[in-house]
């Protein structure tokens, strides 16, 4: 890889700071300059030039949004945006991965040097990741949800028993790829959904409200106990792994404070292997778009107990990493684009409710 140009906009001193210097830690990285807000940076990056600009979410005079609308406008150059842990700056980091941002990372609370150094490794990755997505770094924009309004079905969803689940893994890129997949699946959807999108804590319950709106199933951020039924998806809360557990009147959600695996916690390795284990061949494994290898390893337990496993093909993913590996692997049957994902869903889960009904399974 060749170096990495990054430009730092941010409007505290301190991030300036720290930002560089974590990143100059790695050699295939170079900070070529920063700014204090949008239109100071605005103006030097044509001077600049750089591959990569990291971006603060709340800025004096022109703030993170408008900056970040010329940046993909004018420029077309991956932007990470870097938040605080907060309710009103996660709604505004959702609001910037739809303008185009390429991924974010999330400020510690206590931003001191020994804090901010731990989200070192994440930025450096991200980085470096961004550098080399020539051609879907702004990819995100054009997978907008359906254009008529989900509409949800009156009274709650019926407590029954699911036979069938639907697991998927996903991480950079994520946020997009779930708006425009999931407002695609109908309320009758046959399958439990349970899904792990790498995101820190803080910022999953808001991200699986946002969904829920625009959404003809439920979403909602797992809690221990949660029914998985269908109709339902949950998601893995940030930092908390999501596992399965079948019990006679019906399977419920098992959240875990267990080591992290594959770097990650959530992992979807960890929710693969557990489907698996409880549902065999009636799961269908998902890895979609993402950075490093979670997820790879586990969807082949599922392969293994025959059930299906499908991965998004790189021409729609943002970072064709996670599912590269598992093709690799020879861990997935069917590689499939966004664009056919939910229609192709939909078919196999009702024609496997066809086939259980015929052999007498309810």
């Amino acid at each position: 890889m060749n170096t990495v140009r990054v430009f730092v906009v941010d409007d505290s001193a301190l991030m300036r700071k720290m930002i560089p210097q974590i990143l100059s830690r790695d050699p295939a990285i170079e900070v070529v300059g920063t700014a204090m807000d949008g239109i100071f940076a605005l103006k030097k990056i044509p001077e600049l030039k750089p591959d990569v600009i990291t971006l603060d979410v709340d800025m004096p005079r022109m703030d993170g949004l408008e900056t970040l609308r010329h940046i993909v406008g004018d420029f077309g150059i991956p932007t990470i945006m870097v938040s605080s842990l907060t309710r009103r700056n996660a709604d505004l980091t959702f609001r910037a991965l739809n303008l185009g941002a390429f991924d974010f990372v999330a400020k510690p609370k206590d931003a001191i040097s020994v804090h901010i150094a731990e989200i070192g490794e994440e930025l450096v990755a991200k980085v470096r990741a961004a550098a080399v997505s020539v051609g879907a770094r702004l990819r995100a924009v054009k997978y907008q949800p359906p254009a008529a309004p989900a509409v949800k079905k009156e009274g709650a969803l019926p407590r029954i028993r699911t036979e069938k689940i639907l697991a998927i893994g996903i991480s950079t890129g994520g946020p997009n790829v779930l708006s425009y997949l999931l407002p695609r699946l109908p309320r009758d959807f046959p399958a439990a959904i349970l899904i792990v999108q790498h995101m820190p804590v803080g910022f999953t319950e808001m991200f699986a409200n946002r969904l829920n709106a625009g959404c003809a199933i439920d979403i909602k951020e797992a809690r221990d106990g949660d029914l998985v039924i269908p109709g339902r998806a949950l998601i893995a809360p940030g930092n908390r792994h999501l596992k399965i557990k079948r019990l006679p009147l019906g399977t419920i959600a098992v959240l875990s404070d267990a080591p992290a695996v594959s770097g990650h916690r959530p992992s979807a390795d960890v929710l693969f292997r557990a489907v698996a284990a409880e549902y065999g061949r009636s799961v269908v494994g998902l890895i979609m778009t993402g950075m490093g290898a979670d997820g790879a390893a586990g969807i082949g337990d599922i392969k293994a107990e025959g059930g299906l496993t499908l991965a998004q093909d790189e021409a729609s993913c943002v970072v064709f990493g996670m599912p590269k590996v598992a093709i690799e692997m020879n861990h997935i049957a069917k590689v499939l684009p966004l664009e056919a994902m939910a229609a192709y869903l939909c078919e196999h889960f009702r024609t496997q409710e066809v086939e259980c009904v015929e052999r007498g399974v309810q």
